[in-house]
């Protein structure tokens, strides 16, 4: 009979990780009216995942996110990140600069608004699927650790 001695921590990690993901969340999304954004929110999403990993193993965090969607998930960020100061340099401005996006007259915020809302998307993927795929890389190398040696 085989006894679980980490029962603790998977009852533990189980509610935390969607908690995780959700502040993750709030820390992209309430980042432009307060400390956080794209990159924090990135990480902690990354964060999430790698918990999962280290409590339940590389096997099924990898069945669970695979790693050819973290390595997407980064190349897709990369691209919405450029694409938007492209798409402001295709409009007459300067390579993100928000306020040509929507061809608004002066004052106009909706390009402001949309522009640093989608670039930190851009950069919440990158960087979530860079740590991730960085993770992923490092933890893929050995054997998983056997309870035997401990």
């Amino acid at each position: 009979m085989k006894t679980d001695h980490h029962v603790i921590l998977r009852v533990v990690a189980k509610p935390l990780i969607p908690i995780i993901a959700l502040f993750a969340l709030y820390v992209q999304f309430h980042g432009e009216y307060s400390p956080g954004g794209g990159f924090q929110a990135g990480v902690i999403s990354a964060v999430a995942v790698i918990l999962y990993s280290l409590i339940f193993g590389i096997t099924p965090a990898m069945k669970a996110v695979p790693p050819v969607f973290a390595k997407s998930l980064a190349a897709i960020g990369f691209l919405l990140y450029a694409g938007v100061g492209v798409w402001a340099l295709m409009m007459g401005g300067n390579y993100l600069d928000y306020d040509v996006l929507f061809n608004e007259p002066p004052g106009g915020h909706m390009g402001q608004h949309y522009g640093i809302i989608l670039i930190e998307l851009g950069v919440l993927f990158a960087v979530a699927g860079s740590m991730l795929s960085i993770f992923y890389a490092f933890a893929g190398r050995v054997t998983e650790i056997k309870d035997e040696d401990w």
